[in-house]
């Protein structure tokens, strides 16, 4: 997995949450691990489509929209 158990963790304690339990945990990290790779692969894809091999803010910003 690619984010870790406390960073999950962490971002829902911020959010507000005051227990979590560990199917929630698990749950959570697997959709935002999703989510954040889905970005990662069209901004990969935009900077390659650019002729790049740096993927570059604005490859994110636009993987994002």
């Amino acid at each position: 997995m690619y984010v870790s158990e406390t960073a999950a963790r962490k971002m829902l304690k911020d959010a507000g949450a005051e227990r979590i339990s560990e199917e929630a945990l698990k749950e959570f990290r697997k959709h935002v691990e999703k989510a954040s790779f889905e970005v990662a692969s069209k901004a990969v894809r935009l900077a390659h489509h650019a002729k790049r091999k740096t993927v570059d803010v604005s490859d994110v910003k636009l993987a994002i929209d």
